[in-house]
Formats: structure tokens, C-alpha cells, sequence
């Protein structure tokens, strides 16, 4: 609205809220023309902030208020007709004391002042309303972010953790299966020669009504089949119910590291500690920079394994098959130092949780690691699967062996 560089003679605040919770308030004066009601200002009001603020266009009206823009009538005049207001105003001397509307202004004007209070203490409550559902939706949201990325890095962790154990149980099951398969073998190859002899008994047996001496062979063959069945079920049920606890051990101990209580572990609130030394200007000092150092040294305890590395040197080949296989131990014992780590920072160690994540991390990817070296062994035998047979199986003993020797 325009006032035209100077106050009119009525004061406006109009508060609006749009569907997204943003919240505009206008103010200023203005001088209606002759004949306008509160409608007419209202409505044109209404026009201008839609013009000025297009997202305001649908906004709710949370306060509007139109009072005469004066404190107190100072002079006396005319009375004469608020054509916004609807009322009668009367000057405060020169009137008659039995005229209707006659009297001073002041109580008016007190009034009028009491209720653009109350107005204004409500709109301001309203606008305190609507920051602290807005604030309590952001905190909400905050919330459930965390949560969110907390979830998948426990998923996560746990994938990578039940790999290995996963891997290891589809190797049982496969063993299972392969050994039904040789008792398959064994049972077709002692069926065999009865099958021969059941050529001549199965006939005979007809004849003289013996069931007993009848396909001697596909009734050892079934029999033995059946007791192999019930083997490899008992197996591998006994295998998945391992797989099973293994899991579940998995997921309790995730759930345990994810219990962040670190934040109720104290912080020092100095790195010093308070001696009685002087300084060379003769001033006495009593703090002094102190800092320890731990027994533990990682570092230290890898460059032993490094050298060991590079001095090794195998008596034979099957030193080299040992430690290949007991290479996901090995590493299995490294990664869970990580974990500890990772446990004891988030508990015990006056650091912040991103530490205890970052070593969170590096043990996921060690995890990840002994995997990897889980399957090296069965290569290892594979592509020296003729050589190991010479030491694991000799044919006619070691010292026959020993003639292939180059």
C-alpha cells in the first residue's frame, strides 16, 4: 500500500502463513479514500501482498488488525464519521454533555491500545507455534537419518561377517553330498557281484516262494542307499543349525558394538599435568606438557611380520601349503584387533565416535580380506594337487617318492 513518503492516518498489520509453514507480516499506514470499508481494505491489502509475494497468494491469515494510526486526540473538533471503523469520534471540549458520542477520547484510545496488545501477543504466539512444530519435524527428521545410517552400516558389517561363515557351510554341505555320492559308488560296486549271482537265486527263489534269496544286489544297493540318505539329512541338518548359531552370534555381537555409549565417557578438559618446575626468567610454572606413550605398538608388531616375510625360507613346499591355510586365522586375529580398537574407543578412550567408526571400517575391510584368503588354500591344492598327493599319499611309501626327485 502507499503512503506517499509521509504516515496516513490508519496503521495495518496483517500476518499471513503459506501451505509450506513460511510466515510473512505487513505493516505500515495509509489514508483510505472517502467511502472505503474494512472490507475494501482488507480485500486491496490482500491484492498487493499476492503481487508482492507470489507464494503468499493462497496464505492463511493468521492476524489482521486497522486502527486509527493516533495515541490520544489532543485537540477538540467535529465529530466526524470513520467510514473503516464504523464509529462516531468527538472532539474532547466544545460538546455538549447530553450529545450522543459526546466525552473525551482517551479511554478510547487506551482501549484500543490494550486490544492491539492482546492482538499482537497473539500473533506472536502463533508464530512461536508454528517454529516449534517446524523445529520438532527437523529434529524428527534428523533422527531418523541417523537411525537410517546406522541400520545399513550394522547390515553391512554383518554381510561381511557372515560371508565367511556362509562360504564355509556351502563347503560342508558340498562334502556332505560328494560323500553320499562315494557311498553311491561303493553300494553300485558291492551290488554288482550279487547282481550276478541274483541272476541265478532271484528265479530260484521264485520257484520255491524265498523272497529273501530274490535281487540279492538292488536289495543291498536300496539298503545301503537308505542308510546314506539318513547320514547326509543328520549332516546337514546339523551343519545349517551350526550356520544358524554362527549367525545369530554374529548379529548379538553387532548388536552389542552398536550400543553407543561413548558419550558418557568423560573428556579431560587439559592435556597438562600440574608439576612445581621454574622457568629460566625465574617464574614458577605449574603446568607441563606431558604426553605417554602406551605399550601397545601396532606398527612396531607389523614391521616384525614384514621382516619375517622377507627372511622366510621354507624347508619344503608343504611349510608354504601351512601357512597358506592359516592365513584367515592370521588375519581373522588381525581384524579383531581393529574391533577391539574400535569397542574401546567407543567405551573406554576419550575420543569421539567418528574414531571408533573409522576403525569400525577398517575392520570390515579386513573381514573382507579373510574371505579372500579363505579361498587361496583350495587353489593352492588345486594347481598342486600332484605334488601334495606325493607327500599326503606316497605311492609305496616317502623314500619310493623320493626317486622323482629332480
Amino acid at each position: 500500500m502507499e503512503n506517499n513518503g509521509r504516515q496516513g492516518s490508519h496503521m495495518y498489520v496483517l500476518t499471513l502463513r503459506s501451505d509450506s509453514g513460511h510466515v510473512c507480516t505487513l505493516s505500515g499506514t495509509f489514508s483510505p479514500p472517502v467511502g472505503w470499508s474494512r472490507h475494501d481494505f482488507y480485500t486491496q491489502l490482500r491484492t498487493d501482498a499476492s503481487r508482492r509475494y507470489p507464494a503468499m497468494a493462497s496464505a492463511t491469515v493468521v492476524h489482521f488488525s486497522l486502527d486509527r494510526n493516533t495515541l490520544s486526540s489532543t485537540s477538540g473538533g467535529a465529530s466526524r464519521k470513520d467510514s473503516l471503523t464504523g464509529r462516531s469520534g468527538s472532539s474532547t471540549s466544545g460538546g455538549s454533555p447530553g450529545r450522543k458520542g459526546g466525552g473525551s477520547k482517551t479511554s478510547g484510545g487506551r482501549g484500543s491500545s490494550w486490544l492491539g496488545g492482546k492482538v499482537r501477543a497473539g500473533r506472536d504466539a502463533a508464530v512461536a507455534r508454528v517454529r516449534k512444530a517446524r523445529d520438532r519435524s527437523a529434529a524428527q527428521a534428523v533422527e531418523n537419518g541417523r537411525e537410517k545410517v546406522s541400520a545399513g552400516l550394522k547390515a553391512k558389517q554383518a554381510r561381511a561377517a557372515k560371508k565367511g561363515v556362509r562360504k564355509d557351510a556351502r563347503r560342508q554341505l558340498w562334502r556332505s553330498a560328494a560323500r553320499k555320492q562315494g557311498r553311491r559308488l561303493l553300494a553300485a560296486a558291492l551290488a554288482a557281484p550279487l547282481g550276478v549271482v541274483g541272476l541265478v537265486s532271484t528265479p530260484l527263489g521264485r520257484k520255491l516262494g524265498i523272497t529273501s534269496i530274490q535281487h540279492p544286489g538292488r536289495r543291498l544297493y536300496r539298503r545301503m542307499m537308505r542308510t546314506a540318505d539318513k547320514q547326509k539329512a543328520a549332516w546337514d541338518a546339523e551343519i545349517r543349525e551350526g550356520l544358524a548359531e554362527a549367525e545369530t552370534a554374529i548379529d548379538a555381537e553387532l548388536s552389542d558394538e552398536q550400543q553407543e555409549i561413548g558419550s558418557t565417557v568423560q573428556r579431560p578438559t587439559a592435556l597438562n599435568r600440574p608439576t612445581n618446575t621454574t622457568t629460566p626468567t625465574g617464574s614458577s610454572s605449574s603446568f607441563l606438557e606431558v604426553i605417554d606413550m602406551s605399550g601397545f605398538k601396532f606398527e612396531v608388531a607389523a614391521a616384525e611380520m614384514e621382516s619375517a616375510a622377507r627372511s622366510y625360507a621354507p624347508d619344503t613346499a608343504m611349510e608354504i601349503l601351512a601357512m597358506v591355510e592359516g592365513l584367515p586365522a592370521a588375519l581373522a586375529s588381525v581384524a579383531n584387533t581393529f574391533r577391539i580398537l574400535a569397542e574401546r574407543s567407543d567405551t573406554e578412550f576419550p575420543l569421539e565416535k567418528d574414531i571408533a567408526g573409522g576403525f569400525d571400517e577398517i575392520y570390515g575391510a579386513l573381514m573382507r580380506s579373510v574371505d579372500a584368503a579363505g579361498d587361496l588354500a583350495p587353489l593352492f591344492r588345486h594347481v598342486h594337487a600332484q605334488d601334495i598327493a606325493r607327500h599326503e599319499d606316497p605311492r609305496n611309501g616317502h623314500e619310493a617318492e623320493k626317486g622323482w626327485n629332480v
